[in-house]
């Protein structure tokens, strides 16, 4: 009798046990990249964000033609809101002395632009570039470290402040980190010193030259988040059979924004790296 009063004591309280240890799993799972988090609501606009290294409007299978209309094209077909240009030539003898490739670009794709220079080249000058369909409120472009004592072809930030047309503000920057290791990393931490010290959300993205799990990388994963991480991430690089992945979207912070998706984009005559496109949509 005392059994079986025990084990019907124990049969009315085991769907309350139930339902504490469901709701206490469902309260411990974290949000998976992209989502919200449980009870979360987003509502603020979605942004497509274009990564492009153009190779200065070069295609790879022709070396000696400036197709810029090709580069049009390819940003004109993705419809983005913000594109991150790297490798853009102003002005340039192999280029064209009257041709300011960020300049043609914006008028092509009828968006705005700011181009930043990081070296003299060829008569000219030779860069990183922001385009934007929302008007520019300020130009924020900075000059990036070099490790002393090693070579180097200097690198930059073209950087923008934008206003939304739901009032945010936002900050846009596009660069291209060197080929050397040392510099890359240097680099990497001037660009987290740079964009952690104002409120507004912060957009990095361009050509890092270098993979995930790298130094400069975890430096950017210590203070952003990339638009895709994980073993599925598409490459960029080379263009006709990309393996790796040197272009990225970077963003912060991850409670002011949300990956929705992110892709690269299947394009291999206009330059020699594929474009990354991420949409990330901003919370209200």
């Amino acid at each position: 009798m005392i059994f079986r009063r025990q084990l019907l004591k124990y049969i009315v309280y085991l769907p309350i046990l139930v339902v504490i240890l469901l709701v206490s799993a469902k309260n411990d799972v974290e949000p998976i990249e992209g989502q919200s988090a449980p009870g979360q609501e987003w509502k603020g606009p979605e942004l497509k964000v274009m990564a492009y290294n153009i190779h200065h409007c070069n295609p790879p299978s022709q070396p000696d033609l400036i197709d810029v209309e090709a580069i049009a094209k390819v940003i004109q077909n993705e419809s983005p809101d913000l594109v991150a240009l790297q490798e853009v030539d102003v002005h340039t003898r192999r280029s064209g002395k009257d041709l300011h490739q960020a300049k043609a670009l914006a008028e092509l794709t009828d968006m705005h632009y700011y181009f930043r220079k990081a070296i003299d080249y060829e008569g000219g000058e030779y860069g990183i570039a922001v385009l934007s369909r929302f008007p520019i409120e300020d130009t924020l472009g900075f000059a990036l470290p070099m490790a002393p004592g090693l070579n180097a072809e200097p690198r930059a930030v073209a950087a923008v402040k934008v206003k939304l047309p739901d009032g945010q503000m936002l900050i846009v920057a596009s660069t291209h980190l060197d080929l050397a290791t040392q510099h890359r990393s240097l680099q990497a931490q001037k660009i987290v010193e740079s964009f952690t010290k104002d409120n507004y959300p912060v957009i990095v993205a361009g050509d890092f030259n270098d993979v995930a799990g790298s130094e400069p990388i975890e430096i950017m994963d210590q203070a952003f988040r990339r638009t895709c991480v994980g073993d599925n991430c598409p490459g960029t690089i080379p263009v006709t059979t990309p393996n790796r992945i040197i272009d990225y979207v970077f963003y912060r912070p991850s409670s002011a924004m949300r990956v929705t998706e992110h892709r690269v984009v299947a394009e291999t005559y206009a330059s020699d790296h594929r474009p990354v496109v991420a949409v990330l949509q901003l919370k209200d």
